[in-house]
């Protein structure tokens, strides 16, 4: 990698970049359609993320209750057990050891040990449930809300970082819920048993322990707040490098043909490498309080065993008192070094939690009170004025004012960018106009429900999109009640009833990976069947055409009169033969309508719709 090159990828990248560049405006198939650059914000506040979390886990609060009931059992007993040291260790004597006693004491702490087992394995199948259901609870709920999410939201955001949210940072929170989440409260528990015994055994053995213990939080304390940026930071470096990888993938085709195979290697090395770099400042700032606590709770036991060794030698005390003393600081040790080498875990999971919790914090649409649901459409489409700037300051449709009568053609030509899908991006409610208002029937758009609006407009796009399903199942997408003989009649009219039948099993062919078996051309005819087994009374093609060939267009343009028929339709094509036909044609030129009339009229007028029918004519 060149350090050229390798100056372009730190600045692509760039923290500080991503936080203060304004928003900017895509040229998405010439709409103008705004993104903005994401920002990775502030953090959020860790006790506000973790109580949040908790509230998933209060759905379940019967079993989780009975998993913290069954630690708690295992906590006690295991303690128990370790206080029964004392009398059985004490009951051995050089010359006169009772071993009906010593047995009896031996046989007791099996038993509880044995019941404390069983309790640690309840808790551990109880809380497995319990954090698979959380876990599904918020999946469930993550993937709902991204339904309501405007399209503003996707174009911001790449998918494989949203994808990420869905599996790495869910993943992370199940793994603490799972496990670290009771052995935490495990811990806590069994400090505080720990301690009420070390002082009923003796208290200046037990004040050595108490004594050591500020120290031992003064450093947990430091090296927790040293993580949990860390944290953050990995996780998010793991969602960029997921959203570049799904790009560089998606966009392999365009990779190779321009020979871009070693920039993107050295890209996804970069941020390889930054990931790296962030995962081992988190593992190491979690990894090194460990090693730390545990040498502070060896210094601990030490000192404990060297003060107990003087007092068994000056005030015979007794050696089962010093063994249970020495066991219990190893206790009280344990619980302290597990809770530092579980807070990567648990960084980790809050961090990951941090990132579901913001995708659920963003507004998704809203509806109007009493929004209308139901009714029948018949078409009457009026644009009044319409402004609308993806990016404020920059308008990207300016006062456009348009009537389509029911039924009726109406096709948008002009340059790249021109604003010609904006308006269909408009009319779908994908995007609110800033000024101006839509109305279909004489309603105003946005007294409508987006749900109740879009039924009513069926769309294919130039980009198409196929799900994993038979032939069958993608074209009945468009309706679903649709009848198989439906489904066929639809096909046909698409002219993709003939390609469909030469496949290894017809409509029952199961497409994957979005079609990637059948051609370009061939997944748009299957784009177009579905919009025109749909019985909404709008219709929008938006370079519905391009993906074709110039035969092939023809035999649809001769079905879609068909589909187009007692249909309000809005037509963008780059071809203007494809437009020939539409009763109005509106032409489009830096948001602004400069032409508008049938092809005939325009070829008369000699404007800027004559000047573009005659480049293309020269280029035919």
């Amino acid at each position: 990698m060149t350090e050229e090159r390798l100056k372009r990828i730190e600045q692509k990248y760039s923290d500080k970049k991503v936080e203060n560049k304004k928003a900017f405006a895509l040229n998405n198939r010439g709409a103008g359609r705004a993104a903005a650059m994401s920002s990775s914000g502030k953090p959020k506040n860790t006790r506000h993320t973790a109580i949040r979390l908790f509230k998933y886990i209060s759905r379940e609060k019967t079993l989780f209750i009975i998993a913290l009931l069954c630690t708690l059992f295992h906590t006690i007993l295991t303690l128990a057990a370790s206080q029964m040291l004392r009398p059985v260790i004490n009951t051995i004597k050089y010359q006169n050891t009772d071993f009906k006693k010593l047995t009896l004491g031996i046989i007791v702490m099996a038993v509880i040990y044995a019941f404390a087992r069983l309790m640690q394995w309840l808790q551990s199948r109880l809380m497995l449930s319990v954090s698979q259901r959380s876990m599904e609870r918020m999946r469930n709920e993550l993937y709902s809300h991204l339904q309501t999410l405007p399209i503003s939201y996707f174009d911001r955001n790449k998918a494989g970082d949203i994808m990420s949210r869905f599996t790495n940072d869910v993943d992370a929170v199940s793994g603490m819920l799972s496990s670290t989440l009771v052995q935490l409260f495990n811990c806590i528990i069994t400090i505080i048993g720990t301690v009420i015994l070390m002082l009923y055994n003796s208290l200046i053995l037990g004040g050595i322990t108490l004594v050591m213990t500020p120290l031992l939080i003064f450093v947990s304390k430091t090296l927790i707040k040293k993580g949990r940026g860390a944290y953050k930071e990995q996780q998010k470096s793991l969602g960029i490098l997921n959203g570049f990888t799904e790009e560089s993938i998606s966009g392999q085709k365009v990779v190779k043909v321009f020979n871009h195979e070693g920039i993107c290697e050295d890209e996804f090395n970069y941020l390889s490498d930054r990931l790296k770099n962030a995962q081992i400042k988190a593992q190491f700032r979690a990894g090194v309080m460990g090693p730390v606590t545990h040498q502070l709770c060896n210094i601990i036991y030490a000192v404990t065993a060297s003060v107990g060794g003087i007092l068994i030698a000056l005030k015979g005390y007794d050696v089962g008192g010093l063994t249970v003393s020495l066991n219990f600081t190893r206790h009280f040790n344990r619980p302290i070094n597990e809770i530092s080498m579980q807070f990567n875990t648990v960084f980790s999971a809050l961090a990951g939690a941090e990132r579901v919790f913001e995708v659920m914090d963003i507004s998704g649409e809203t509806e109007p009170q009493n929004a209308i649901e139901k009714g029948e459409i018949k078409g009457e489409i009026e644009l009044k004025n319409v402004t609308f700037s993806y990016v404020e300051g920059i308008p990207v449709l300016k006062n456009i004012s348009l009537k389509a009568n029911r039924g009726k053609k109406v096709a948008f030509v002009g340059s790249t960018g021109a604003g010609k899908t904006t308006i269909t991006n408009l009319l779908t409610r994908f995007y609110d106009i800033v000024d101006g208002e839509i109305l279909i029937d004489g309603i105003n758009i946005k007294d409508m429900s987006r749900k109740y609006l879009r039924k009513n407009i069926a769309m294919v796009l130039q980009d198409t999109h196929l799900f994993s399903g038979t032939v069958m199942e993608n074209i009945r997408y468009g309706r679903l009640d649709a009848t198989d003989s439906e489904v066929i009649a639809a096909a046909k009219v698409a002219s993709a009833h003939e390609f469909i039948m030469q496949l290894e099993n017809g409509y029952d062919t199961y497409l994957t990976n979005d079609g990637a078996n059948l051609s370009e051309g061939q997944r748009q005819l299957i784009n177009i069947a579905r919009a025109a087994i749909s019985k909404a009374p709008v219709l929008v093609l938006d370079e519905a055409t391009s993906s074709v060939d110039t035969r092939t267009e023809r035999h649809i343009e001769e079905g879609m009169d068909y589909v187009m028929k007692d249909r309000t339709t809005f037509i963008i094509a780059h071809r203007l033969s494809t437009v020939r036909k539409s009763d109005v044609i509106v032409v489009l030129s830096h948001g602004e309508i400069i032409e508008s009339g049938s092809h005939e009229e325009l070829i008369k007028k000699g404007g800027r719709y004559y000047d573009l029918y005659n480049e293309i004519a020269e280029l035919d």
